[in-house]
């Protein structure tokens, strides 16, 4: 599962985000409307139409959006029996394939909604690409995956799916207008998506051929790690080494990741990295020989502690006396955690304090 955010706000709800969920055996994709703004619990709501149609399923792979990390999410799906498997650490997929897979549906999603298709009804309604967003799924359902050497319908429901145009009857003595348009209106729109399924594909195949290299690493050799996303390096960024290391590698996960042994300085809570993060470490003179004067050492990684995510809303307000002085603070509600975890802050350590006190504050007053 993956979201695709950054949409033009359409449909009666004015959605602007979409939730893509990939079945992995049959490679079939189902598109949700959403709100970027949805909480874990809109998503599971939402989620758990699928379940009636598809199941629950046994594993989730997701990357580590707190809709997805909440303690609702997990807990939740700990009572279904489901297995979340979440994403390497800073990689937004979990292996090649979910990689590939994931940026050609966003790819074609944008693109889809980059045309702007609307059609307005004998009533006057406006068709967009929310409604229009089954003609998405249709259209990638029966086309040949690459990895199966099938269509997604084929291999999920043991046959094809029809197009709008497979037993179209154009000798009817009477065509109704309105029927006609309304078939025009799904005829175009499937035939968009395919058209924008097969440039996302050509793109992502060329994209990823002349990128992706298979990794050669095997446990025991020594690699260096990027710093790419290593935010809490003290010092200027740009002043900062590319990558830190040695470390050694304790174990491969699939093709695309490995399990390094990480040094006390920069101790990582997710000691798993995608390939792309790594390169071979070879001895430099300096290692050969001890005796000469070295670098100086890599940076001191200072650890951080995990944020509780965005602020859902301020809860209530209260006084206390600290050090002899009154001081207000407000228990905070955030958007990844229940209730029992609210937390009650001064008004400076508030993320977004002055958006989220004004919302206090106005609401108090009506």
């Amino acid at each position: 599962m993956d979201w695709v955010t950054g949409l033009v706000p359409r449909g009666e709800e004015n959605y602007n985000a979409c939730l893509i969920i990939v079945d992995w055996f049959s490679k079939s994709m189902r598109c949700l409307p959403l709100h970027k703004e949805d909480t874990a619990m809109d998503t599971a709501l939402l989620f758990w139409k699928i379940k009636f149609t598809c199941g629950v399923p046994k594993i989730i792979i997701s990357d580590r959006d707190p809709k997805f990390t909440s303690e609702f999410c997990t807990n939740l799906y700990e009572m279904l029996g489901t297995k979340l498997a979440f994403s390497t650490a800073y990689h937004p997929q979990t292996d090649a394939l979910a990689e590939r897979m994931i940026q050609t549906i966003e790819d074609i999603l944008r693109t889809f909604c980059a045309y702007g298709m609307e059609y307005k009804d004998h009533k006057g309604y406006t068709h967009d690409w929310v409604t229009l967003l089954p003609a998405v799924q249709l259209a990638y359902t029966t086309i040949q995956h690459s990895t199966t050497g099938k269509t997604p319908a084929l291999v999920e429901k043991r046959w094809n799916l029809l197009w709008p145009v497979d037993h179209l009857k154009k000798n009817l003595l009477t065509i109704h207008p309105t029927a006609k348009d309304f078939h025009d209106m799904w005829k175009r729109a499937c035939d968009t998506a395919a058209k924008c399924i097969a440039e996302a594909k050509e793109y992502n195949k060329q994209r990823w051929d002349k990128t992706h290299m298979e990794p050669d690493f095997k446990e025991g050799d020594q690699v260096l790690v990027s710093t790419l996303n290593f935010n809490n390096i003290k010092g200027p960024k740009k002043m900062r080494d590319s990558f830190v290391g040695p470390f050694t590698v304790i174990k491969l996960i699939g093709k695309n990741a490995v399990e390094v042994q990480l040094t006390e300085k920069p101790s990582r809570k997710h000691p798993v990295f995608p390939v792309s993060l790594l390169k071979p470490y070879f001895q430099t003179e300096e290692d050969k020989f001890p005796s000469r004067k070295k670098n100086p050492t890599p940076p001191d990684i200072e650890e951080v502690e995990a944020s509780p995510g965005p602020v859902s809303k301020i809860i209530r307000a209260r006084k206390i006396r600290l050090n002899g002085k009154d001081q207000r603070q407000y228990f905070v509600r955030f958007k990844s955690q229940t209730a029992d975890k609210d937390q009650s802050l001064a008004e400076d350590a508030i993320p977004d304090g002055n958006l989220h006190l004004g919302r206090f504050r106005a609401s108090r007053r009506t």
